[in-house]
Formats: structure tokens, C-alpha cells, sequence
């Protein structure tokens, strides 16, 4: 398997904006997930990235196991959360020991899925880690979340560290590239070193996201907006949840 867009700046990601999500979005969560899944059981973090989402899991007494295609954002997870089972893996080719009784896709990682065949593949497969009735809950970014995108760049500055992004949307495409450079200082030297990466999205309509659920064999499909579901405007514009189950 090829190596993950995040690998080069996944530092950046750990340290700026992964802990951020949760506490947005734990309105939605609790609301179509923990109050849905029993206590001390099974439970799949799809996308886990450095493990944030999976450290809140875990703190709820779920058994989680994590899996991201990106090595780097898995071995910093990992190293927080040893007790943790994590799979570097493609999530469009799952192959996990089933059954689990809940999968969660938190911070809009399915956009990263950028045709809707991979769609297709990462939905089959989480269905097929479930046991029967088991329940699926992700959030994904429509198009009017990518209108915020204005070309900008913003700085984030942090000791011995400065990360820059900035959004660029294409309508035409559907797509969407966020440009990431990450500057470290090594040690007391002031010499500094740059990382840099472009991670693509691509944003869905809300009937393809569903005909693709049901084309997995999910049923009792739920959609809602983040924003009806108690999540902030900033973080909430243009994010919809979506539930199934198996």
C-alpha cells in the first residue's frame, strides 16, 4: 500500500487540529451513537487518524480497534494508547476480525474517498465488520461546507513550531485541496525544518451518499445536519451525520 498524504505533516495534524473535533461534535455523537451502543462493546474507529476520537472511545470503556491508512498518524496513536489494537490498512480493503458492534468515521475522512466506487468499497466493508444489526455513524462535508474554502492562508503558531493551510474548491470537479506546510525548530538549533503536503476531498450529494449505503446493504438510514443536531455553526456549516444499520 502506498504511503498516506498525511504521513509527511503528521505531526501537524496531531498537534493543531485533531483535538478539536470532538468536543464540536460530541452533540451529534452522543445523540446518534454512544447512547446507541452498549457499554464495553466492540467498537470500530474508521479513519482514526493519531487516535483522538479513539481516545474518547476508549475512555467510555468501548473495546476499540482503529484503522487509517496513514503509518504515521497510526504509530502516534499507538504510542498514546498502547493498549489499543490499530491496523495500518487501505479502508477501502478492510480485513478485521469482525464482528463489531458499532464503526464511527468522525472528522469528515470519507471526502478523502474521491470516487464514488471507493465510496462503494468503504461502505461494503465496514458492513461487512458488523454483526447484525450493527451500527455505522459518519460525518461527511457537502458542497456548501467547501464555500468557506476563500484562499486564505492560516497561521498557526506554536512553540518550536508554525503550521500554514489554506482551502482551494473546484465546482466544476467537486474536489477540494488543502495545502499543508509545517515548519519544526530541531532541538536548541535554528535550523528548521519544512514539511509540506496537499490533501484532496471531494464532496457528494446527499442521495449518492445514501444509494451507496443501501447498495452495501445498510437499512434504517438516518440523515442529519450537524447544525439541527447541536453542533456550532464554524464547525458545523455544510457537515451532515449519517446512520445505518446493518
Amino acid at each position: 500500500m502506498s504511503g498516506s498524504d498525511y504521513d509527511e505533516i503528521a505531526a501537524m495534524y496531531h498537534a493543531l487540529w485533531a483535538n478539536s473535533y470532538m468536543p464540536a461534535a460530541l452533540p451529534a455523537l452522543e445523540r446518534l451513537f454512544f447512547c446507541r451502543i452498549e457499554p464495553k462493546a466492540r467498537v470500530l474507529d474508521v479513519c482514526c487518524g493519531s487516535g483522538h476520537v479513539t481516545t474518547d472511545l476508549v475512555k467510555r470503556g468501548f473495546q476499540v480497534t482503529g484503522v487509517d491508512s496513514s503509518a504515521a498518524l497510526v504509530a502516534i496513536a499507538q504510542r498514546d494508547l498502547p493498549q489499543v489494537e490499530f491496523f495500518v490498512q487501505d479502508v477501502r480493503h478492510l480485513e478485521l476480525q469482525g464482528p463489531f458492534a458499532g464503526a464511527l468515521s468522525t472528522f469528515d475522512s470519507l471526502n478523502h474517498m474521491l470516487t464514488l466506487e471507493d465510496l462503494h468499497a468503504v461502505f461494503s466493508g465496514v458492513h461487512g465488520t458488523l454483526g447484525n444489526g450493527g451500527l455505522f455513524v459518519f460525518d461527511m462535508n457537502l458542497e456548501e461546507a467547501y464555500s468557506l474554502d476563500l484562499h486564505q492562508w492560516t497561521v498557526n503558531i506554536r512553540h518550536n513550531a508554525v503550521g500554514l493551510s489554506r482551502g482551494l474548491y473546484d465546482p466544476v470537479t467537486h474536489t477540494a485541496h488543502t495545502e499543508l506546510i509545517w515548519f519544526t525548530q530541531s532541538g536548541s538549533s535554528e535550523c528548521w525544518q519544512r514539511r509540506q503536503s496537499i490533501v484532496e476531498e471531494r464532496c457528494y450529494e446527499k442521495q449518492d451518499i445514501v444509494q451507496a449505503l443501501q447498495f452495501a446493504g445498510f437499512r434504517s438510514i438516518e440523515v442529519h445536519s450537524a447544525i439541527d443536531l447541536s453542533v456550532d455553526k464554524e464547525f458545523g456549516h455544510g457537515r451532515y451525520f449519517f446512520s445505518a444499520r446493518r
